[in-house]
């Protein structure tokens, strides 16, 4: 009437073999997976000062433009982001460009058109 406490062979220990036991280990030692150094970027060396060429370079070329933004004026006249900014506000006040959209992180402006 205790059979609830007879081992049957469903339930017994089972009895490792020493053959698979050994494959089984080497689990841990497998090559680890080596990261890559990933890409790295090329420092710029951008203007912080316009100097007289890129400062003539600008007034001549940037009007022309059909899309103009500061970083496009940075990437083209190899000055930084401030510089180019500053250059925005510059061509604004000469009347050289007009604004399409204004927004608190990205201005896009175009040539003026002479209506």
């Amino acid at each position: 009437f205790r059979s609830w406490l007879v081992s049957t062979p469903a339930m017994a220990p089972k009895k490792e073999d020493p053959k698979k036991s050994a494959k089984s280990s080497g689990g841990g030692k497998a090559k680890k997976k080596k990261w890559s150094k990933g890409k790295v970027k090329e420092k710029l060396s951008n203007l912080v000062l316009f100097d007289k060429i890129t400062y003539d370079k600008m007034l001549a070329d940037v009007p022309k433009l059909k899309l103009i933004t500061p970083s496009i004026i940075s990437e083209k006249l190899k000055c930084n982001g401030s510089l180019a900014r500053k250059a925005v506000k510059e061509l604004l006040s000469q009347k050289l460009i007009r604004p399409i959209l204004t927004h608190k992180s990205q201005c896009v402006y175009t040539r003026a058109s002479h209506q």
